[in-house]
């Protein structure tokens, strides 16, 4: 009898344990009961039964390639918040859409449900698409001038073309030349309508209209903008300072007039009319407008795109026309103006002349231009049609060749300077609508929209992918009628795409430095904006740093956070002895090691220190991180930095942060020694200098002194200029992604730095 109770009692002992330790993922039953095909055969919808949906924190889907692809797998992350607001959840039943599916195949997707325990668990499933006619456009079997290569070098894998072919346009493709994602809703050509790809879902216009497509097929007309004199629009969708820029054409102006509008009610927000902006410049400079301005129906200036530059606030727009001319945002001043100097502008108005920016030696203006873009060093990035004026006189140049142009604009010196081209041995005619545009610092894709334009069929379409390196990555060609095909293609990001969409701003940041006994401890530092309280995580790891390499680690760090008083917010030694322990294993930031410490904090806006000290005055290697949980609120970090000391070797401070899931940030970084000594620190670095890294450890950027850096006057006209000549300092664009700063020494030097990170509004 005994026996057989310690039996029992073992068994019940056995399944209490089970049952304590079971997560959320054990406890949860979810089946896939059924798909059904969407607005295209590249989308389909799952029905999934889930027996609690009030444990769900998201759903991943993933598409596996087809064999022989080399384009990273595309894949999709909804929220359950998400996909309650969109309403595909009806408990039991939960609808999760899947696009980028192939169409005519069988794919394999791959689901990965993700609970409020921080468990997970997967479940595969196969997915048979229809067929997909492409109406003679080329997309399913494009010519492959050259075929993707097996290089995992270039940055993006997928690209949205505003076409206008067919009845299904735009378009999305993968690198692999495969057609993934087609609109449900025709689109006009690009004299008549616009499109792009925004916040994880595709704009565009029909006729009046600014309407948002979803990924998942889904159509909402934005506003019609009937009532203020559009009657349609055309070229480009291109992102402004707040929201959309769109190019209408009025009952007063045509292919002269820009608005920026809201991206989610589609109100207007501000209103550029490039002929009364010029107009008032020639009148004020004693020319007469009227032989150069012209209301509708003349195509005087041909606006073909716009690109907003946080850096300094402007505007910079093209028209192929004339000229690139640069605005001030905020009054829609003429700040410079860069062309053809053998054009009309230049030949007989001093009123534009006197805005000229002069070419260095050795430089080609741009002729006949599209498609203006800021690079990641703030350069100017246009396509080169080589076409002549069609109706100012005298026209300029006819070099009857296309090629990507990249300058470096000197605002003080007035200058424009060619820095990079890609002529091709100018054996490519492609007279209007081509582009180029960047994705990670030297990634490009070129669209030659109209290849042997101007001369008799066959015309053709071609797109190419150049990795950092300069490589052709791949290279695919299309028939094409006029600029129908492929027309102002731009590098987009599906292999990790997010729902609700986190846009461009500074996630998270991580810091790696020295700790050591004798007071030199990390120092982290952030600023949270706006009105709401701003729930984030904080971190300080040593010993998991041994697994990469480093040594000596901090062996047991402990975290303190101050507000700007300098009250204690919150302290942690080991992180599983914080009370909301839990969520940080929910978000998956459950540090390596139980010595290690992390906290979550729900902060007012203000500015925050953060302290990493060894316990008992131990010293090592420490990285302290700072997590952004709810980066869609309206309060966001605008600078975050770190203090601490910098040896040799390993001993650098070595600073990460993370950009937005979509868009590009535009940042100033900052790295500060000398000037530290006025705030009472001893033994600062004399000389620091600065190395930006992507995620893949190449150099994108540097800096040791500031004032040497090319954009040195964007750091002063920001208020960001470092007190001493000795400190550095860079101005940078950079897409969604991972990247690294580094503090070193010049010539070997050490002491203690700051790092800085700061978005610009």
């Amino acid at each position: 009898m005994k026996r057989c109770s310690i039996i029992v009692i073992g068994a019940v002992l056995m399944i209490l344990s089970q049952l304590a330790s079971a997560s959320q993922a054990d406890d949860t039953t979810i089946t896939i009961t059924g798909h059904t095909p969407g607005a295209t055969p590249f989308i389909s919808k799952l029905t999934l039964e889930v027996s609690n949906t009030t444990v769900l924190n998201s759903i991943q889907f993933v598409i596996e390639p087809k064999p022989g692809s080399f384009a990273r797998p595309l894949s999709g992350t909804y929220s359950n918040l998400y996909l309650v607001g969109r309403g595909f959840e009806h408990p039991p039943e939960v609808i999760l859409p899947v696009y980028g599916l192939y169409a005519g195949y069988t794919n394999t997707v791959t689901l990965t449900y993700r609970f409020m325990d921080g468990s997970s668990k997967q479940d595969i499933t196969s997915v048979t698409t229809a067929f997909f006619d492409d109406q003679g456009c080329g997309y399913n079997n494009p010519t492959k001038l050259q075929p993707r290569t097996n290089s995992t070098s270039l940055s993006y894998d997928y690209i949205f073309d505003r076409s206008a072919c067919g009845d299904y346009s735009p378009i999305i493709l993968d690198s692999d030349g495969a057609l993934r994602w087609v609109s449900p809703l025709p689109t006009m050509n690009a004299l008549f309508a616009a499109s792009t790809f925004f916040d994880n879902a595709v704009y565009v216009t029909q006729h009046t209209q600014l309407v948002r497509i979803e990924l998942d097929g889904t159509v909402l007309v934005v506003a019609d903008y009937s009532s203020r004199g559009a009657e349609h629009f055309h070229h480009n969708i291109d992102t402004g300072k707040t929201g959309l820029l769109l190019e209408p054409d009025t009952t007063s102006y045509f292919e002269s007039t820009i608005w920026e509008v809201d991206s989610i009610d589609g109100h207007v927000l501000k209103t550029f009319n490039m002929a009364n902006i010029i107009s008032a410049a020639m009148t004020a400079g004693g020319d007469d407008p009227n032989g150069f301005v012209f209301p509708t129906p003349t195509d005087w200036f041909h606006n073909n795109g716009t690109a907003y530059n946080r850096a300094d606030n402007s505007l910079v727009v093209s028209s192929r026309e004339n000229f690139v001319i640069c605005l001030d945002y905020d009054t829609a001043a003429i700040k410079w103006i860069f062309g053809d100097p053998t054009k009309k502008w230049y030949q007989q108005y001093p009123s534009l002349r006197r805005f000229a920016l002069m070419l260095a030696p050795g430089s080609e203006p741009p002729i006949g231009q599209h498609a203006p873009s800021i690079t990641y060093d703030q350069s100017l990035l246009v396509f080169d049609n080589g076409q002549t004026s069609l109706f100012q006189t005298p026209p300029g140049a006819n070099p009857r060749f296309a090629s990507p142009r990249k300058y470096t604009i000197d605002v003080t010196a007035n200058v424009a300077t060619e820095t990079w081209n890609y002529p091709q041995g100018q054996s490519i005619l492609s007279p209007f609508c081509g582009s180029v545009y960047e994705d990670a610092p030297l990634n490009y894709v070129v669209d030659y929209a109209f290849v042997n334009g101007t001369l008799p069929p066959p015309n053709y379409a071609q797109l190419l992918g150049l990795d950092a390196a300069g490589e052709q990555i791949f290279y695919y060609q299309y028939p094409t009628n006029g600029c129908n095909t492929a027309y102002n293609s731009i590098p987009i990001h599906l292999e990790s795409s997010k729902f609700p969409a986190i846009g461009p701003q500074a996630l998270n940041l991580s810091t790696r430095g020295l700790v050591s006994g004798a007071g030199d401890v990390l120092i982290g530092g952030f600023i949270v904006s706006g009105t709401e309280p701003k729930p984030m995580v904080v971190r300080a790891l040593g010993p998991s740093l041994s697994g990469f390499g480093l040594s000596p680690v901090l062996a047991d760090p402990v975290l303190s956070v101050y507000d700007s008083s300098g009250n204690l917010v919150g302290t942690n030694d080991d992180w599983q002895s914080d009370v909301n322990h839990a969520v940080v294993e929910a978000y998956g930031l459950a540090p390596a090691n139980p010595l290690e410490a992390a906290q979550v904090r729900t902060l007012s806006p203000g500015a925050y220190t953060v302290i990493v000290t060894g316990k008992d005055a131990t010293a090592g290697i420490g990285l302290v991180e700072i997590y952004n949980l709810l980066p869609l609120t309206t309060s966001k970090f605008v600078n975050m930095s770190t203090r601490g000391s910098v040896g040799t070797g390993d001993n650098v401070l070595v600073s990460g942060f993370i950009v937005g899931d979509v868009g590009s940030a535009t940042l100033v970084v900052r790295a500060l020694g000398p000037s530290l000594a006025a705030y009472g620190v001893n033994g600062v670095l004399s000389d620091p200098t600065l190395t930006i890294y992507d995620s893949s450890g190449s150099v994108i950027a540097s800096n040791d002194n500031w004032e040497s850096d090319p954009n040195a006057i964007l750091v002063q006209k920001n208020g960001l200029t470092p007190p001493s000549a000795f400190e550095s300092a860079l101005v940078l664009h950079l897409p969604a992604g991972a990247y690294t700063a580094v503090v070193r020494g010049a010539n070997g030097s050490t002491g203690v730095a700051l790092a800085e990170v700061y978005t610009l509004p």
